[in-house]
């Protein structure tokens, strides 16, 4: 049996080996592709690592997969594409969305920058869980509604009558582009700058409050900088981790210390109001 709450200091297959099929509510992870980065040396195998997030996903479960393409004698590579076609092959559904970066490296070249990655959404079916990100409505907007709200009608019998008044709201549902801080600026701590590819700790946390609920087991097969684990345990949810490079475990299990003691901090700080407010 596998342990959660735990990350695994080998590779990914190997982890997923140990785990059972329809085990994790939702995966979320960001690969080394094209070689943009060099990963310690590190490879992996691709199609065989698709194959398993299949199995070992439940049904209405959720892989966010984080992606780009490099750019090589004037044209991108598509290996993003190629990997998201793959995964439908699989048998998952696909849903595109974009990670608009606040820093990028300027082209020297006839394209514009590119500042952009692709969040794939692979889900097992319908997914079981959707919590939407909610944004507040630009006051433009709620003027332009608070004055069409009785201005439209319907037909009855042939008459023209006005429709019901439409309940104004504040919010809105987020799109599919979203815009983090990228680099030493996206995490809170400063012991993820010792990995040289940060998961924005934002992005993290708004998938795992998007597609699981606390409790549900959600894994990172490229734990890198351990910024899945963090966010897990500060949004109550369990974790495994695998990553092959023992120096970077090094780097996760640093982070995932912290965020305990953050939790628990947390939880005592609860426990103190509600004690103080029963007095």
């Amino acid at each position: 049996m596998i342990e959660i709450n735990k990350n695994y200091n080998e590779s990914n297959l190997e982890t997923m080996a140990k785990m059972p099929g329809n085990f994790v509510d939702l995966t979320i992870t960001s690969p080394p592709y094209d070689d943009l980065r060099t990963y310690n040396g590190y490879s992996f195998d691709f199609e065989s690592i698709a194959k398993e997030l299949f199995r070992v996903t439940k049904k209405g479960g959720v892989v966010v997969w984080v992606v780009g393409d490099a750019t090589k004698k004037g044209t991108e590579s598509l290996t993003s594409f190629r990997q998201a076609l793959f995964f439908k092959e699989c048998g998952f559904n696909v849903e595109t969305m974009i990670f608009e970066t606040s820093t990028y490296m300027p082209i020297r070249a006839n394209r514009y920058d590119n500042n952009f990655q692709y969040m794939f959404v692979f889900s097992k079916g319908k997914p079981k869980t959707f919590n939407p990100i909610m944004v507040k409505k630009s006051e433009k907007s709620l003027q332009r509604g608070k004055s069409g709200r009785n201005v439209s009608f319907r037909e009855i019998d042939g008459k023209r009558q006005n429709k019901k008044p439409q309940k104004i709201t504040t919010h809105k549902k987020k799109t599919n582009i979203w815009r983090f801080l990228t680099g030493f600026c996206s995490s809170s701590d400063k012991i993820a700058s010792k990995h040289p590819a940060i998961f924005p700790e934002q992005l993290a946390n708004d998938h795992i409050v998007s597609w699981s609920n606390e409790g549900d087991l959600i894994y990172d097969p490229f734990m890198g900088s351990g910024t899945t684990a963090k966010m897990s345990i500060l949004n109550n949810r369990n974790w495994i981790g695998s990553e092959i490079s023992s120096e970077y475990c090094k780097i996760i299990e640093e982070r995932v210390k912290k965020a305990w003691e953050e939790k628990r901090k947390e939880k005592d700080l609860q426990a103190q109001t509600l004690f103080g407010t029963q007095k």
